[in-house]
């Protein structure tokens, strides 16, 4: 696609990277196809290749308008469509710059500013989030039936964190709301990777690591976002030195910013170097149960002996299966321990989660959930599970199937060790 760049951006990072991106649209089409609000809406400017025009003209010295804000604000940048492209078109990262340049162009409603405002000023810290919930959940008998969706009851208290340490350790990253909404999945993992003699850091050893900064990235406060890198990689990186082989993350949307963080601080000269190594060492806790998968199944119970009554639907988030390119790893990962997982349909499309877009667009969230809960419940299992906090809240809120991370499932007591 040729371009020409407005004199603003054209001799920036920015400029140079959106024109490379840019230059490799072919506007074939195809991403159409696998775009969740596309099928639902049915509108050029609410695909990728409608979004990428958009961009395309702001960037050439258009001016943007609250049209555009509007197609680009109901992408759920959930990169179905990357995984779709056979050009290799990097959508998203077009999408952050031309966000960025839309937000400053054009003012946002008062009520819509308010509302983004308090979402970076709440979930991100999770002792504020932490007990907004739990008045949430004390109230939430009285509060009006669209709030009291999203205020779940009390989570499943999370079993003991093991004691043991082992010489081998890995970082978590706990992440900010997932804390408070499921505890239990980071202790799951540390569970079974003690069992497989690794042992998993957290806070207090790990003090000052918070929020990955993916919720202000994508609400547009791209420099808070890097705040809250360089906090982490600060953290982290006392125990990286001392021979932490990796960071894991246990939620995928997470996980994906991490990855990305030798991107966002490359022109940091303080950081780049770290941040690059941070990137190269995040990982899914996906990653690690498959490279330790024959010790585990030799430490679980014979898998004909378990399971029996147990039918597991599996929700890949986009955030795994396009954001970390690990289309059905979990799902070969389940199955070859043993579980029973019932067929899916469009497994590629977005759940209506998608970070703060439950929140900010609603009506769309809302028919996205009500497919992927059909489809999930097809198949008439008996649990859900899935590998991110986001799409797991969300999907709660919609179903009477418990919802939980799939680590949990290697953490119950029918996996438990041979005596």
């Amino acid at each position: 696609m040729e371009t020409r760049l407005a004199a603003f951006i054209k001799d920036s990072p920015e400029g140079a990277e959106a024109e490379g991106i840019l230059r490799k649209c072919v506007h074939c089409g195809f991403c159409t196809a696998t775009c969740p609000t596309y099928q639902l809406l049915g509108d050029e400017l609410d695909g990728p290749r409608g979004r990428i025009y958009l961009i395309k003209q702001v960037l050439e010295g258009a001016p943007a308008t609250a049209k555009t804000q509007l197609h680009l604000d109901r992408c759920l940048t959930c990169r179905s469509c990357e995984t779709t492209c056979p050009s290799g078109v990097h959508y998203s990262r077009l999408l952050d710059i031309g966000r960025a340049e839309v937000e400053k162009q054009v003012s946002r409603a008062p009520a819509d500013a308010i509302t983004r405002v308090a979402l970076r000023s709440v979930v991100p810290f999770k002792d504020v989030f932490g007990s907004l919930l739990k008045l949430g959940q004390l109230v939430r008998p009285l509060l009006p039936a669209v709030l009291k969706q999203k205020v779940q009851p009390h989570a499943a208290n999370a079993k003991p964190w093991p004691q043991h340490n082992h010489p081998r350790k890995m970082l978590v990253l706990e992440g900010c709301a997932q804390p408070s909404l499921s505890p239990a999945t980071n202790a799951a993992a540390a569970r079974v990777l003690d069992r497989l003699g690794i042992t998993l850091l957290r806070a207090p050893d790990v003090r000052g690591a918070g929020c990955c900064g993916a919720l202000s990235f994508h609400l547009n406060a791209q420099g808070e976002a890097l705040d809250f890198m360089r906090r982490n990689i600060d953290a982290w990186w006392p125990h990286l030195e001392a021979g932490a082989e990796r960071i894991i993350i246990t939620a995928s949307g997470c996980g994906v910013m991490v990855q990305d963080y030798g991107h966002a601080l490359q022109h940091d000269a303080a950081y780049a170097g770290k941040a690059k190594h941070v990137s190269a060492l995040a990982c899914d806790i996906s990653d690690v149960i498959a490279a330790e998968l024959p010790k585990l199944k030799a430490l679980l119970t014979p898998p004909a002996s378990r399971l029996t009554n147990k039918r597991i639907a599996f929700h890949p988030p986009c955030t795994l299966q396009h954001g970390l390119k690990k289309k059905g790893v979990v799902e070969a990962l389940l199955i070859e321990l043993g579980f029973e997982l019932t067929p899916v349909a469009d497994a590629h499309l977005c759940c209506g989660s998608a970070g703060t877009y439950s929140i900010l667009q609603p009506e769309l969230a809302m028919q996205l959930r009500t497919n992927k809960i059909a489809a999930l419940e097809h198949g008439a299992p008996t649990e859900i599970v899935t590998a991110n906090i986001g799409c797991q809240s969300h999907l709660q809120a919609s179903t009477t199937l418990p919802v939980r991370h799939w680590i949990e499932l290697l953490d119950e007591p029918e996996c438990t060790p041979h005596p």
